[in-house]
């Protein structure tokens, strides 16, 4: 189940938050690291992690890492999460039904 693994790494803030942003802009190590309160090389230990569970690409350019949100990063989880969503709505539609009177 390759969703639980971008379950599992979104489930650290730290991660979450670098996701995010990588996911509105590709960006390098540094400059992530300049906008959060960890070093550079737990930076690099969080991107490892959302690159194992698919969720981040890596490019090269020059000396620099750049990294941005793998498309089809979270097709998984969403696939998940949308079948969850429609079994609840299904059942919160059969028990509205039950409590409808009967004509």
């Amino acid at each position: 189940m390759a969703y639980e693994s971008a379950l599992a790494a979104l489930a650290d803030p730290t991660r979450r938050q670098i996701f995010e942003t990588v996911a509105a802009a590709p960006s390098s190590v540094g400059l992530l690291a300049g906008q959060l309160p960890v070093s550079r090389p737990a930076v690099s230990q969080h991107l490892k992690a959302l690159s194992d569970a698919g969720l981040v690409t890596v490019t090269k350019q020059g000396t620099r890492n750049i990294y941005a949100a793998c498309p089809d990063g979270l097709a998984d989880l969403r696939r998940y999460l949308d079948g969850l969503w429609g079994d609840v709505l299904t059942n919160f539609a059969k028990d509205i039904a039950k409590e409808l009177p009967n004509d």
